[in-house]
C-alpha cells in the first residue's frame, strides 16, 4: 500500500479527506461525551443509595462490601461527569475502565453468561481505556486549563 507522509494510507475517496480531517475531532468529542453521560446514567442510582450494592461487590470478594459499593457508585457517577466534561479525563476513565473490568468478569465468569453477557462491559470498558490512554482532545476543561494528567 502507498501512504503519504505521515504515514496515513491513501483514501480510495480523496476528496473526502477534508471531510475526515474536520470532523475527527468532535467525533472524539461526542464519544467521550456520550460515554461519560451514560456512566452517570448507570451510576446515578447507585449515587442515590450508596451501599445497596454492598452484597453484590461482596460476592465479588471485595470486602467490606460499606466501603466499595459507594467507591463504585462515586465512580460511575462522579467519575462519569468528570468524563463527559473532560476534566482529569485519564484518571477518571481509567477508574471507570477498572470497574468496567470487573463487570466483564462478573458477567462472563461468575454469572457464567460468557462472551454475550459480558461483550457490552468489553465494549464501555475499551472505551474508558483509549480516554485513559488519549485523554481528552481540545473540547474540555482539561484543554481550557492548558493541563492535563
Amino acid at each position: 500500500m502507498t501512504e503519504l507522509a505521515g504515514n496515513r494510507p491513501r483514501l480510495i475517496i480523496p476528496s473526502l479527506g477534508g471531510l475526515y480531517a474536520a470532523l475527527g475531532e468532535s467525533a472524539e468529542t461526542i464519544l467521550r461525551v456520550a460515554a461519560g453521560a451514560l456512566l452517570v446514567t448507570h451510576g446515578y442510582g447507585k449515587i442515590l443509595n450508596p451501599f445497596g450494592a454492598s452484597g453484590m461487590v461482596e460476592s465479588l470478594g471485595f470486602y467490606p462490601g460499606a466501603f466499595w459499593s459507594p467507591l463504585l457508585a462515586a465512580t460511575e457517577f462522579f467519575g462519569g461527569i468528570l468524563v463527559t466534561i473532560g476534566l482529569f479525563t485519564r484518571p477518571a476513565a481509567f477508574a471507570a475502565m477498572i470497574v468496567l473490568a470487573v463487570t466483564v468478569y462478573f458477567h462472563g465468569i461468575v454469572q457464567a453468561e460468557g462472551l454475550m453477557g459480558a461483550e457490552k462491559s468489553i465494549l464501555w470498558a475499551l472505551i474508558m481505556f483509549y480516554f485513559a490512554v488519549r485523554g481528552a482532545n481540545g473540547h474540555s476543561v482539561d484543554a481550557r486549563l492548558g493541563r492535563q494528567f
